[in-house]
């Protein structure tokens, strides 16, 4: 049995410890949480739960085998450096650090400890993604063109991080997982709309070797809530949009084709429209969570590195620094060093 300790029980605290409470294999043995009010209804509904407002306790704790991460961004560092120090095995909360040194760091610590380091990239584990990775993979869609999301919603306003970091973060590691190549820049604007708070909306567009481009649009300052992404490939076409209740995911037999040759001129190439089926296929129903917290567990049994590993994370910190660079700048290229971002 796994002991797990839970750092945070704010917003996507109560998540991680309903989760790893139950999933076998697992027990959550301590919650840490500086707020007495949290803890309380910590105890009102897992009463066998131990408390402590200090998460030295959970550190120190010999029987504790793993903590989880849910707190501010600017906190995971020193928590999950501590965490490792301390020879605890760690689930970070996304984005994994405020900086890529910081992320190197902790990635450092993990492979000299011999423990299990994993970024809680939770849409990741969806089973609408995953599909959306094994059609890229078996070339279902054939040559990817493009990758197009949006994620934009009325609030919630964040005072430490701007809506890339907070929102984008997701897009992000998605792409990182399921298209087959890595960036080699970004470009990004955005705007505050609120004196004195990050950036509120964002437009990020990444750049790829070939013919492949992605574009990111987040914004907290929207009258309707979207989340809606968009693969076009050579053959077919995915839209997956994740607030519906059912057929979350479709493929669209939909394309293009050119008529003539190379040898004729461009002027008498001639364009088809290719309109064919679309099908939605089955997806688990299965908790993402609940995936990503039973493969957390076997891999500290296993010791097999993570699909959302140090390495993944550090990936998306280091897109999310050049593009808060770039939007500094107005939407300057900011070139990636792909030795660093290479998967």
């Amino acid at each position: 049995m796994i002991n797990i300790g839970v750092i945070g029980y704010g917003y996507w605290g109560p998540n991680l410890v309903r989760n790893f409470s139950e999933i076998p294999g697992a027990t959550v043995k301590t919650v840490s949480d500086f707020k007495p009010e949290l803890l309380a209804k910590v105890q009102a509904r897992y009463p066998k739960i131990n408390l402590t407002t200090d998460c030295r306790d959970i550190f120190t704790d010999p029987n504790i085998d793993a903590v989880a991460i849910a707190t501010p961004v600017s906190t995971h560092f020193d928590l999950a450096l501590a965490a490792l120090q301390a020879g605890k095995h760690v689930l970070v909360e996304k984005p994994m650090t405020v900086s890529s040194e910081q992320a190197m760091r902790l990635i450092d610590e993990a492979k000299k400890r011999n423990l299990v380091l994993m970024v809680d990239h939770t849409f990741v584990y969806t089973s609408a993604v995953r599909k959306m990775r094994d059609l890229v993979v078996t070339k279902t869609l054939g040559d990817i063109y493009y990758y197009d999301s949006v994620r934009v919603n009325l609030g919630l306003f964040q005072h430490d991080v701007n809506v890339i970091w907070d929102l984008a973060v997701h897009d992000l590691s998605i792409m990182n997982y399921v298209l087959p190549s890595q960036p080699y820049a970004v470009s990004a604007t955005g705007m505050s709309h609120v004196p004195g708070e990050p950036e509120n909306i964002a437009y990020l567009t990444l750049f790829f070797e070939g013919n492949l481009m992605a574009h990111v649009h987040v914004n907290w300052l929207a009258p309707v809530k979207v989340r809606r992404t968009l693969i076009g490939g050579s053959q077919k076409m995915i839209v997956f949009d994740d607030l519906e209740p059912s057929e979350k995911l479709k493929v669209y037999d939909k394309g293009i084709t050119l008529n003539g040759n190379k040898e004729e001129s461009i002027y008498k190439m001639l364009i088809g429209y290719r309109t064919g089926d679309m099908w939605a296929p089955h997806l688990e129903m299965t908790e993402a969570l609940r995936i990503e917290g039973l493969h957390f567990i076997d891999c500290i049994k296993t010791g097999t590195s993570p699909i959302t590993d140090g390495e993944a994370g550090l990936q998306i910190v280091r897109i999310l620094e050049a593009a808060t660079q770039s939007m500094k700048k107005q939407g300057r290229l900011v070139e990636l060093d792909l030795m660093k971002v290479a998967a």
